[in-house]
Order: C-alpha cells, then sequence, then structure tokens
C-alpha cells in the first residue's frame, strides 16, 4: 500500500532583486500553480524568495532538506552562464547523488524552443530524502520544463522512500512501473 503521508515540496526562488522586493518574483508562484494544477494529491507548499549567493543557497536547500524533510525541492533562477548564477553550484554541494538525466532532458526540451537555452545549466540531485531540481527563471520555461521530466518524479519520490504523489491524470500521467 503506498504511503499517503501529506508531501511538504520546498519552492526556492533564487534572485538578488526578488529578494530585496525590487522585481516581482514570478518563478516561484509559476512552480506553484504547476504543481497546484499537476498534483492530485495533498502537498503543503514551503516557499523561498532568497538571493544569489552560494552560502545562502545551499543553508536554504539544506534546511528544505534536512529540517523540513521537503519530498521535493524546486529551485527558479541562477542557472545561466552570470556571474551571480549559482543555483547549479550550490545545489551540487548539498548533492549525495546526481540526476543527470534532469538536466539533459529539459535542456534538449528547451533547446527546441529557443537556441540560448544551452547556456542554461539546470542540473537535479538527490539529498537525503528529497530529490532537488534547478529549473530557469522564466515561467514558460519552467512549465516546459517541469512537463518534461515531471513523469518521473512521483516515482523518484517512491524510490527515495517519501510521501505518495498522485497527478491529475487529465493534465500529467506520472509513470511508475507495472507490479507484476
Amino acid at each position: 500500500m503506498p504511503d499517503t503521508e501529506h508531501a511538504k515540496i520546498g519552492i526556492v526562488t533564487v534572485s538578488d532583486r526578488a529578494s530585496r522586493g525590487e522585481y516581482e518574483d514570478r518563478g516561484g508562484p509559476a512552480i506553484l500553480g504547476y504543481l497546484s494544477e499537476v498534483l492530485s494529491s495533498k502537498w503543503t507548499p514551503v516557499a523561498r524568495v532568497i538571493p544569489d549567493e552560494l552560502s545562502t543557497i545551499t543553508e536554504t536547500l539544506k534546511e528544505l532538506s534536512d529540517l523540513e524533510q521537503c519530498c521535493l525541492i524546486v529551485t527558479t533562477g541562477g542557472t545561466g552562464p552570470a556571474k551571480r548564477d549559482l543555483t547549479p553550484e550550490a545545489t551540487l554541494a548539498v548533492a549525495e547523488k546526481e540526476m543527470p538525466g534532469f538536466g539533459e532532458l529539459m535542456r534538449k526540451v528547451s533547446l527546441e524552443k529557443v537556441p540560448t537555452a544551452i547556456l542554461s545549466r539546470q542540473t537535479a540531485v538527490i539529498r537525503g530524502g528529497s530529490l532537488i531540481i534547478n529549473l530557469p527563471g522564466q515561467p514558460k520555461a519552467i512549465q516546459e520544463c517541469l512537463d518534461a521530466v515531471f513523469p518521473a518524479v512521483p516515482y523518484c519520490i517512491d524510490l527515495l522512500e517519501g510521501p505518495f504523489l498522485e497527478t491529475n491524470e487529465t493534465r500529467l500521467v506520472a509513470f511508475r512501473p507495472k507490479k507484476k
């Protein structure tokens, strides 16, 4: 019988300007809206808006994984080549296992839309019982990337012995192997 424990999902916006209130955070709300549309099981968002500071990002990811025990942590922003784009470095610094297929697929899907997607450094890792996924900052790109990788997310959470995430199958079907 699947675990129906209430899921906690971290949503982290990495942006100097948004963290100072100079810029409206559109990435975090885009992730929240996406997850609200796709997930049919109960879950609670744990949202943070933080600056592009390596130590702040790593501490936030550790907090959401280790203390808040989020089964999934989704970040937006800080994945480009600019000097202040440090989200992948912070994510890799807290990783126990890398999950390179997520970044590969997200870039593939994004490259079908825009040639500059090759500049994106999205990645995904496992830390404890958390899957951490880095997304780009634009709401449209967030949806495209999540549509590509999310079918595998609930099964990944199953393998981490996390809560059973169910999807709204009229919107997105999660892949789980058939039971023998």
